[in-house]
């Protein structure tokens, strides 16, 4: 019997996320959401760069917990420029088996990147040195990126889509198992991504993943769309999100819109296409995580766990929703893990911290039946993460810090031991 193709999540919060200006997560947070990643059921997180030496101790502490079962079924990838040297360092210092190799198609953006000194056949060139590179060192799972996808062009400004087929064509031929279509400054449609997926899909026949941004607000339906299309040519697809939408500038396709549009909009329902395992029951939970983390409040209108998602003023609105809810909602507030009786921020308690003392800290582990082996040592974990963190831990962090302490320890030690 043939395997159905799926829609699959592939959250790049731990990466692109991080890059929100201004703002970002300590790597201890980051181990968090990928805690919680697996817990909902996401195929993947991009989780880090494992070229850069500041990401190498929580990368490999990662990798490590990731082998142990924590992390679910999460598989945990890296992202890299499409450089050979690149994918060497990444090979070297740590132990990611599953990377994503980024490089332009776009004339702008070759032309400003490289300062006019290489063309479009030098980026194909490096692009598959940076495969073989990736394969030769045994990476298990090869993605190739064409940033800026959606603006590919030729001089007159036509897009050009014989390229970007001539570019994936040889990135597959040199071993690539993925091909990510970037609409990266948010510039396409639905109707084009949808045709631009479908052609190079049709092409290659190696799944697609998508990655659109949200500057011109399209950046769910995109992602959807491109999605359909390649599910459309035969091949399975990959769908880039970020909780919350975070993200460069207007930021990433937001999870929970994604998970929604793919299971409550016209056509969707019932179509089964969403990869099976996702718990849609986790995103409250780590909607909130997140926005605690990033110290970001949720969106009053935001998708699914806005606080007016599931509020009602008007009179017929109201009049409609006591009569029968489903005249004003498509999906209801437990669907998402939402409380019926409360919808408010979870889980940050206030317990103890980077000032905490061992009394303190030990009734608030008997309260969460919770034996310490090392009660000095816990404590001592718990005041260097509240200091990372520079907030209150909530009690699935504190679970966490009591029950992989060596990790941690890893994780929160930022210089990696060169020996």
């Amino acid at each position: 019997m043939k395997k159905k193709n799926r829609i699959y999540i592939i959250d790049v919060t731990n990466r692109d996320g991080v890059q929100t200006a201004n703002i970002g997560l300590s790597k201890f947070e980051k181990t968090m959401l990928n805690y919680y990643l697996g817990q909902m059921g996401i195929y993947q997180s991009e989780f880090g760069f494992p070229s850069l030496e500041h990401e190498w101790n929580y990368l490999n502490a990662n990798l490590e917990l990731s082998k142990q079962g924590v992390m679910g079924d999460l598989i945990l990838s890296g992202w890299t420029r499409a450089v050979a040297d690149d994918v060497y360092a990444a090979v070297k210092h740590t132990n990611v088996k599953h990377l994503n190799l980024s490089i332009s198609t776009s004339e702008i953006m070759t032309n400003g990147k490289f300062g006019g000194k290489k063309n479009r056949e030098d980026v194909i060139t490096m692009m598959t040195e940076a495969v073989i590179a990736a394969k030769e060192a045994g990476i298990e799972t090869v993605g190739v990126n064409a940033e800026d996808a959606s603006r590919t062009e030729v001089c007159d400004q036509r897009y050009d889509e014989d390229y970007l087929v001539r570019f994936s064509r040889a990135a597959v031929e040199h071993g690539a198992d993925r091909i990510r279509y970037c609409d990266t400054l948010g510039y396409d449609r639905t109707i084009s991504i949808y045709d631009s997926v479908k052609r190079i899909a049709e092409a290659v026949q190696v799944p697609i993943e998508l990655h659109c941004h949200n500057d011109l607000g399209y950046a769910v339906a995109n992602s959807v769309e491109g999605a359909m299309g390649a599910i459309d040519a035969g091949v399975p697809a990959y769908i880039n999100t970020t909780v919350n939408g975070m993200g460069e500038r207007a930021g990433n396709a937001d999870m929970v819109s994604v998970l929604l549009a793919l299971t409550k909009s016209r056509g969707m329902q019932g179509k089964d296409i969403l990869d099976p395992k996702i718990d849609l029951t986790q995103s409250w939970k780590i909607c909130n995580y997140v926005a605690t983390a990033f110290r970001q409040p949720i969106p009053i209108n935001a998708v699914g766990v806005g606080s007016n998602a599931f509020a009602h003023e008007s009179g017929i609105h109201a009049d409609g929703m006591l009569k029968d809810r489903s005249n004003y909602e498509l999906y209801s507030p437990d669907e998402l893990g939402i409380s019926e009786s409360e919808i408010r921020k979870i889980g940050r308690i206030i317990t103890t911290g980077e000032y905490g003392g061992l009394k303190g800290l030990l009734h608030v582990y008997e309260s969460l039946g919770i034996e310490l082996e090392d009660e000095r040592e816990t404590l001592r974990l718990v005041q260097y993460t509240s200091a990372h963190n520079q907030r209150p831990l909530n009690e699935d962090e504190l679970r966490f810090i009591a029950e992989h302490p060596a990790e941690v320890e890893q994780i929160l030690t930022v210089t990696p031991n060169r020996k």
